[in-house]
């Protein structure tokens, strides 16, 4: 992947470190930039207003993957014997019922060690994903025990810019639904019931697809990942593809939640395959097939998102966008404020 994210200033106080709630807020009242893909020209709203921006019969798709408590700590063991009484261990994408990819922060990790998370359960290292830092570890639970557990043990990832433990219910869409993100598919957050029922009396499609996110961070900046290292898995049921299928053939648009969202519904355009796994990379040369706008967060500079967003709209009106969002006080990441183009 060619390094060519877009790079500009973003202060620190613009990284939304409360969630809206916490800051006096409803969900679906933070701000949102409306950007027109053809002409760059840029609004500035608020996101309880987005059926103002649609028509009916266009079709949002939205991702009702839940977020789970990704990081656990154990006692790492070898031949019985114990290394560290407590080491993090930081899911990073699931493999099967009962096996997990996993940053293990402690090293030198060997396989065939052993992780004690609780008398009820344990994991065993065996295996390494190929240049990179992460494990695979298998579990003595699996399928809906295994998440329970997990529910009941962890705590949700959060970065630098977080500065409180904010519960797993903060990092929740309302309509998440199938357990398996380890970070928020955080597009969707500001959508509250309320706006749903706003957009569905406009008679505004709303549908579901599946994509669980994986670790986007592994604590060191030499085992970046590009979007095609990052394998995530996803699923569109037929009855959505075919739903997809109708509003675009009667001239209606497609609306993208996230770049999640983009990537699964692309995929399956370009592999003809409605589950799987995806390791798309999208940018400005990419032929978007399905998604004719997106909703979206504000992204840090260099991400590999702001690739996906050149898709969309020219590098140019999304450079003048962002400086235009940093100069008005927009706030960044899960917490922040949402971008829709179109």
């Amino acid at each position: 992947m060619p390094a060519k994210a877009l790079d500009f200033y973003l202060p620190n106080e613009l990284n939304a470190s409360h969630p809206p709630e916490k800051r006096g807020l409803r969900r679906d009242h933070v701000r949102m930039m409306v950007l027109d893909r053809n002409t760059g020209g840029i609004r500035h709203d608020h996101f309880f207003r987005l059926a103002d921006y649609l028509e009916s019969g266009d079709l949002v798709i939205l991702n009702n993957s839940r977020t789970i408590p990704a990081i656990l700590q154990a006692e790492w063991l070898r031949n019985t014997g114990q290394i560290s009484p407590r080491v993090e261990i930081r899911l990073a994408r699931r493999r099967n019922e009962d096996s997990w990819e996993a940053l293990i922060v402690a090293n030198p990790v060997k396989i065939g060690d052993a992780l004690q998370f609780s008398p009820e359960l344990t994991a065993m290292v065996i295996g390494e994903k190929a240049h990179s830092p992460l494990k695979i570890i298998q579990f003595s639970k699996k399928g809906t025990d295994l998440f329970n557990i997990i529910y009941a043990l962890g705590e949700p990832i959060r970065y630098e810019y977080i500065e409180y433990p904010w519960e797993l219910d903060y990092y929740q869409t309302v309509f998440a639904s199938h357990p398996g993100s380890v970070e928020m598919p955080s597009a969707g957050r500001a959508f509250s019931w309320e706006l749903i029922f706003q957009l569905k009396r406009k008679k505004i499609q709303l549908d579901f697809i599946q994509l669980h996110t994986g670790l986007s961070y592994l604590l060191d900046e030499q085992w970046h990942q590009t979007p095609e290292e990052n394998e995530e898995e996803y699923r569109i049921s037929k009855k959505t593809m075919e739903r997809i299928r109708q509003t675009k053939a009667s001239g209606k648009r497609v609306i993208a939640v996230g770049t999640t969202v983009v990537r699964a519904l692309e995929t399956a355009a370009r592999n003809d395959a409605l589950s799987g796994v995806t390791n798309l990379y999208i940018d400005q040369q990419f032929p978007l097939n399905i998604a004719d706008g997106i909703i979206t967060g504000f992204h840090e500079p260099k991400a590999s998102h702001l690739d996906m967003l050149s898709a969309f709209i020219s590098e140019q009106h999304l450079l003048q966008a962002y400086e235009q969002a940093v100069a008005c006080g927009y706030l960044w990441h899960e917490f922040g404020d949402m971008n829709l183009i179109i």
